[in-house]
């Protein structure tokens, strides 16, 4: 009994750690969720409130990029600094930052209505990649919570199973021994896909593959040099893929329908 009930503290304990491992990784990121701006700079980012009511969206964009900097980062401020560029017409400044936003934040809809709008205003259209039907759907589960979300349901998870597996060893009763054995079968498979989701939602956050171009017009080239030969053009707005970073001052980017080439890392910010 009391070798079982220190099992069951320990792992709690180790799942516990993780969940908080992955606040860390969020940077802050739980930090502002909210419509209270005051939770993360009283003066500044009320300021900054009053700027984008009064019409002053250079000003508002420009004291939430001095928020985020100097406080640390947030869906809510990033989404914030969006609409602020969204209101200047600098479209693909607003389309990085509501990018961000739903990065930390992916269930947010005001986020993704926001993106969606944003996406209208560019030259380039997103094309629909068929891929299939297990991996749509696991991304959207995991796009259902951001991933403080999963580490907590994972721990709850665990716990159950853990308590489930406890009533199964304890109890003498068949019937409650059958009961306890399924349910903490059913945690168990939980727990492991919320474990899933959190990692997937993890490393979104630490490496980020995707960026967003922010140059008027690009022209992608064969190879990393001004001398490749050039394949198509892609403007600014477009999300694309980062495949290497390692050559200087050029990235090998994938576009979702397919298509690859490099450019240069000036012409584009990664989300």
């Amino acid at each position: 009994m009391k070798r079982l009930l220190f099992i069951i503290v320990l792992s709690v304990a180790g799942m516990l750690s993780y969940a908080q491992d992955n606040d860390s990784a969020v940077v802050s990121s739980s930090l502002f969720f909210g419509t209270d701006s005051t939770e993360i700079n009283a003066v500044t980012a009320e300021m900054a409130d009053n700027a984008y009511i009064q019409g002053d969206y250079a000003t508002a964009a420009a004291m939430y990029e001095e928020i985020l900097a100097n406080q640390g980062i947030s869906s809510a401020l990033y989404l914030n600094l969006g609409n602020s560029y969204f209101k200047l017409d600098e479209i693909a400044k607003a389309i990085l930052n509501y990018e961000r936003a739903s990065l930390l934040n992916p269930s947010d809809e005001d986020v993704r209505f926001n993106l969606d709008v944003a996406r209208t205003k560019i030259v380039d259209k997103e094309t629909t990649v068929n891929e299939l039907f297990v991996i749509t759907w696991f991304k959207r589960i995991a796009a259902s919570m951001n991933v403080n979300g999963w580490g907590v349901s994972t721990v709850i998870l665990w716990t159950l199973m853990l308590l489930s597996a406890g009533a199964f060893f304890l109890s003498r009763r068949v019937g409650i021994k059958k009961i306890s054995f399924g349910l903490s079968i059913v945690f168990l498979l939980l727990a492991f896909m919320s474990f899933m989701f959190a990692s997937a939602q993890k490393k979104s956050l630490i490496n980020s593959e995707m960026a967003i171009i922010m140059s008027p017009s690009v022209t992608v080239k064969s190879t990393p040099n001004e001398n490749g030969t050039e394949l198509f053009i892609i403007h600014e707005g477009r999300k694309v893929r980062i495949l290497d970073a390692t050559m200087k001052d050029w990235v090998e980017i994938r576009l979702n329908d397919g298509n690859e080439g490099w450019i240069q890392a000036s012409d584009m910010e990664k989300i």
